[in-house]
């Protein structure tokens, strides 16, 4: 497996109700389209809430986290290969400018490291 993800925020002025619905009614057509049978693709979003010490709620950097699970590097390098062809690019970047703060857009690919925490000594 191959998991990559993206760090996304709302347009300045956007409201998070509305950045939501779009995203869910016509941003994700563009993943759901175009990325390989097989692949995950979720989007996990993010409300902040007090901190307890505080109170205070900040507005997070971030308003979704994209997660995409493809079966190998060489399937998401395919992908990225399409979403660079000029014209998905240029449809893809205008959907953008009505979504996101495109300046604050981050890719990364995830290494992930698990512990077993269920074979702890009891003693």
């Amino acid at each position: 497996m191959f998991k990559t993800i993206c760090l996304l925020k709302r347009k300045p002025g956007m409201s998070f109700d509305d950045f939501k619905a779009y995203y869910e009614t016509h941003h994700k057509r563009f993943g759901e389209t175009y990325l390989p049978e097989g692949a995950r693709f979720i989007r996990r979003y993010m409300h902040a809430v007090a901190n307890p010490m505080t109170g205070d709620v900040p507005e997070l950097d971030y308003d979704v986290i994209t997660e995409t699970f493809f079966a190998s590097r060489e399937e998401w390098e395919a992908t990225m290969a399409i979403y660079a062809e000029p014209a998905l690019a240029a449809e893809i970047a205008e959907d953008e400018e009505k979504l996101f703060d495109r300046s604050k857009i981050t890719f990364a690919i995830v290494e992930e490291c698990e512990s077993d925490l269920t074979a702890r000594d009891a003693g």
